[in-house]
Order: C-alpha cells, then structure tokens, then sequence
C-alpha cells in the first residue's frame, strides 16, 4: 500500500560540484602468493590519489570480489568521507567492475585506473592542459610510452602526417619508462631507440606523446555515452579493454594522447623502496582546478572510415619506416623501433 505523494517524484537531481570522476576496480581475494603485496600497494595507491587530487574529483571504488579485510579498509575510507562511493561485487572481471562505477553518473572527464598507480602530484594539471591544448583529445595518460603510437591512433596521425608539429622528440624520462618495464616483468620491453625519442604533437607550447596506455588514462565523460559493450566475459585482458576503452576514443573522432613528463607509476604487484620514495615527496594539492576549455567538444567524423583504411596501409612494414624517418628517426633508429 502506498499513502501520500512521494516528495522526489518528478524532481531534477542537484547538479554536484564534482567535475572529475576517478574509478578504481579492486581485486584482492587474498594475501598470498600474487597478491602478497598488493592490499599495501592499493594503500600507496588511494593514499596517492587523495594527495595529488584537487576538491572536485569525486573517487569510486569498485570491490570486485576482495578479502575482508579489504572491504573493511574501504568502508573506512568512506566513512572518513575519502572516497565518495564504494560499490561491492563478487568476482565479476576489472572491466565489468568498471561498468559498474560508470553507471549512474555523469561527470567531464572520468580517470579510469588500476588499483596498483602511484599518482604524483601535478598530474591532473598536465592532464587538463592536454585536453585544453588538443580539443580533439578524448583520452590521455600520464605515464609515457614509445610503443603506443600505433594503437588506435589513426586519426590523429593521419590527420597531422603533414604537419611539422608531429615529429619525434626527445624522451623526457627513460628511468620512468624503465621502471614501467620492470613493473610488467619484462625490463626489455623499451629498447634503446624507444628511450631516446617519442612521437609527440605540438599545440600551444604542450606537447604530448601518440597514444595513450589503459592502465591509467582520463577520458572525456562523452566517449562512455551510448557504449555498445555494457558485459565482458574475461575476468581480465582478453578484448575487453580495446572495446571498452581503447577504441570508443578512436571511433568517435577523439585523440589518444599522453602527457610529456611522467605523471604516475605502475607498483606492480611486488612492493619496492623506490615507491616509498616517491610517495613521502607528495604534497597536499590545494588548489581548485578549473574544467578544462574543451571538455564539451564533439569531432566530426565523416572520414573516419577512410582514416583508418589509409592507416592499414601505411603501418605495413616499409611504408612505416619511410614515416619513422620523415618524421624524424634516423635510418638506424627506424630499423629498431
């Protein structure tokens, strides 16, 4: 039975002051094993965020199935008003997780990471100036690679190959590369020549790197509109990430970008000094950022198809190395890169 009218029925939600969402999926079933170290490094993660993160960014974190004493730590969290939202599954998968924290918001820019980044401080500023130097930028990260020129990048290359302000520059941090490697178990992931140089665009004195990763990258909040993926069946890996996050950027006209300087570390899942290190040099970030000029920006996308039917031919072997070179790689350099 119902008496009375509700009082909500028919009302518009007050728009909230946050601008900035950030989404952390969490799976820590244990502490063994793999996961021996990571409820500490999920700590130097969160503690990271809430250090270098400005007063508009409103943090979810998506349980997907950890331990106790995990979902103890992250109801405390939101107990102390840390984090806005805490949303608690079984198992479900890291992408399926993150479905989850997308649903029933709508924000800017939405930062999607793993639950193993150390954040440091000034990297939501690198990344906004990305976004208001390149108003076609839909995704950026902020840790730098060399070798995710070719993922998804089509329309950004194609469009600028002309263009002096695409080139090969100089690496700003190898170490930072390095250590990106020895996280992922592989210390030769980069090889020489992908330390030196990165392919990089230029805009209003910012550069930044071609392509972006998926471990951690910000997305303006339109690329997760009207998703034609709403279920994965992989826990992990698999095409999840390319349909959820990798290509949606490129189909709907935007860029796939990263920040010059290195903004934030991948721990991994073994705990190392260095990460303390780094972590007791972070500072409280206290000032408001505003939203970036071009967060409202629509590209047009009448020649995607042709793009990328252009791109399948000049990724083919020789047509890829004439590019490297015209772009600024040494003919040495273009062989090994």
């Amino acid at each position: 039975m119902r008496v009375g009218f509700n009082p909500n029925k028919d009302k518009r939600q007050k728009k909230n002051d946050f601008f900035h969402q950030i989404i952390v999926p969490v799976y820590i079933p244990n502490h063994e094993g793999y996961f021996r170290d990571s409820f500490k490094i999920l700590k130097y993660c969160l503690e990271s965020l809430f250090k270098t993160s400005h007063n508009k960014t409103y943090f979810t974190i998506v349980n997907n199935g950890s331990c106790q004493e995990v979902v103890d730590y992250l109801e405390e969290l939101r107990k102390e008003n840390k984090i806005h939202e805490v949303v608690h599954t079984t198992a479900i998968g890291k992408l399926n997780a993150i479905l989850k924290g997308l649903v029933g918001h709508k924000f800017d820019l939405i930062t999607i990471t793993d639950a193993d980044v150390l954040f440091l401080n000034n990297w939501q500023k690198a990344t906004y100036e990305v976004f208001d130097a390149f108003k076609k930028a839909g995704a950026v990260g902020s840790t730098p690679s060399s070798k995710v020129l070719k993922q998804y990048t089509s329309n950004v290359i194609i469009e600028n190959i002309f263009s002096s302000d695409l080139k090969f520059t100089k690496v700003l941090n190898p170490d930072a590369m390095k250590k990106f490697a020895n996280s992922i178990g592989n210390a030769n992931f980069y090889n020489d020549n992908h330390l030196k140089k990165n392919l990089t665009i230029s805009s209003q004195n910012i550069r930044a790197i071609i392509g972006a990763g998926h471990f951690v990258a910000t997305y303006r909040g339109q690329i997760f509109e009207h998703l034609k993926t709403k279920y994965t069946s992989y826990s992990l890996g698999g095409d999840s990430e390319t349909y959820i996050l990798d290509q949606p950027v490129e189909e709907k006209g935007y860029w796939r970008l990263t920040t010059e300087a290195n903004y934030t570390y991948h721990m991994g899942n073994v705990f190392e000094e260095w990460m303390n290190d780094f972590y007791v040099l972070l500072v409280q970030e206290a000032d408001e950022i505003n939203v970036p000029i071009n967060s409202a920006y629509k590209p047009k996308t009448y020649f995607d198809r042709f793009t990328k039917s252009l791109f399948k031919i000049m990724i083919k072997k020789t047509f890829w190395k004439l590019f490297l070179r015209y772009k600024g790689l040494t003919k040495k350099e273009a062989q090994n890169y």
